[in-house]
């Protein structure tokens, strides 16, 4: 059961309609998404959509009036229907929907082309997301058009604003409670990655591995995973979305394992790299401690006003060093870092935003484009890597076909930081002794 309750809902709502001198917003669920011909993947609603009212059924619509006088939320769902029950389960409906949401009105959403416009007229501003090409938005787009040519309406949408920035950039800082339903993903998500470890044999295949995970997940009540699992052995880890999970686990491979769960849609990113016989080879050892002494300087680098951009370009220097360090790089740092040497071995971006998206589509700049300061509440994962090909002849033999990444999910607070997944082991003697228990 989620922890937000209704008024997180309404005080979301109120702080996004004070960002507004006046105008009308309206937000769309997620449409269901075709797998094959008439068959469809399990329903997500669409992460703006749910973060404003918490509303998970799809074809339904939340609409939200401003004027200087009032404001109010008006929720538009599919109404209660027997034979969608027999067939699909059983909708809210309209009543019961009234009932169960702090909303001033809720109407069959078979209604709102009639009165879209009524809800339209007199007003200067619609908030929407520009990039969204439903039907309900774009009727909504026509409505405005048909009014601002209709005589006699002096009042009218003069401007189409993008809503998504301003609701992303609430989705930022985390409450308690989003935080808590985070942490709990992340726990689930612990126990997944310390069974993969403790089963992981050789002649395994790494859809098995992946297989039990998923048992760890749903057995939990987890309601999905947070992305497709990449389990990868050996030199398959140097594919950074190497997803098809069916190759055998050999001895003296290692296996990168980057695979979460959602806890209430709040998601959890994790990625641990262990050796598939339980023993790091001097080699693998090397490298994997290298990577790891990165992700803890990066991480204790983290707290409020540190800017990402900073954070990112540290990381690159840190990378380099240890390739430098490594002997898969030669030269002076400045040199490597400057013709972008380093990218070869670690090509990907230090971390990312995390919440009800994996990767939560927040902003990273500010509106004059500036890199955005670290903040209490916010949530961002870091995961270095270094991968070395098995076909690259340019570097010592003992390192081909050594890919590994490390991934936490840290969260900033007020004096610093705090790491959500730190239960999960990553030290070289902690993974052996996982792998042997």
């Amino acid at each position: 059961m989620s922890l937000m309750n209704e008024i997180h809902y309404e005080l979301r709502r109120q702080k996004l309609l004070s960002s507004l001198e006046e105008g009308v917003i309206i937000l769309a669920s997620a449409s269901p998404q075709t797998r094959s011909n008439d068959t469809e993947y399990p329903y997500r609603q669409n992460s703006d959509f749910y973060y404003m009212c918490g509303f998970r059924e799809d074809n339904s619509l939340l609409v939200l009036v401003k004027t200087k006088e009032f404001s109010k939320s008006i929720l538009f769902v599919e109404p209660y229907n027997e034979e969608h029950a027999l067939w699909n389960g059983s909708r809210l409906g309209v009543e019961k929907a009234l009932e169960a949401f702090s909303v001033d009105e809720v109407y069959d959403i078979h209604t709102y082309s009639l009165l879209i416009k009524e809800i339209l007229r007199d007003h200067i501003a619609l908030y929407i997301d520009l990039f969204d090409d439903s039907s309900w938005i774009l009727q909504a787009k026509k409505s405005a058009k048909e009014l601002h040519e209709t005589r006699g309406v002096k009042r009218h949408i003069k401007a189409m604003y993008d809503v998504t920035h301003l609701i992303r950039t609430q989705r930022l800082i985390k409450s308690h409670e989003e935080i808590s339903e985070i942490k709990k993903a992340i726990d689930l998500t612990a126990k997944a990655h310390h069974k993969a470890m403790q089963i992981s044999k050789l002649g395994m295949h790494e859809y098995e591995l992946q297989a039990h995970m998923s048992y760890v997940f749903q057995s939990n009540g987890t309601q999905a995973e947070s992305y497709g699992a990449i389990v990868a052995g050996g030199n398959n880890a140097n594919t950074l979305h190497c997803v098809d999970n069916r190759d055998i686990l050999r001895d003296g491979d290692l296996v990168l394992i980057d695979a979460a769960c959602e806890w209430e849609l709040y998601a959890s990113d994790i990625t641990r790299t262990f050796p598939v016989n339980g023993k790091f080879t001097e080699a693998q050892r090397d490298v994997y401690e290298k990577v790891l002494d990165v992700q803890l300087e990066i991480i204790k680098a983290m707290k409020p006003g540190v800017k990402r951009d900073w954070l990112q370009q540290y990381s690159e220097e840190l990378l380099c060093q240890a390739l430098i360090d490594l002997g898969i790089l030669s030269g002076e740092r400045k040199n490597l870092l400057e013709a972008n040497a380093h990218k070869k071995y670690a090509p990907h971006g230090i971390g990312h935003w995390m919440g009800l998206d994996v990767h939560d589509p927040c902003p990273y700049v500010d509106d004059e484009g500036e890199s955005l300061c670290f903040a209490s509440g916010m949530v961002m994962t870091v995961e270095p890597g270094i991968y070395i090909r098995a076909d690259d002849v340019t570097v010592e033999e003992k390192y081909r076909g050594i890919g590994i990444r490390i991934e936490d999910d840290i969260l900033i607070t007020e004096t610093g930081y705090e790491n959500l997944s730190s239960a999960i082991v990553k030290s070289v003697a902690e993974i052996e002794a996982m792998c042997k228990s």
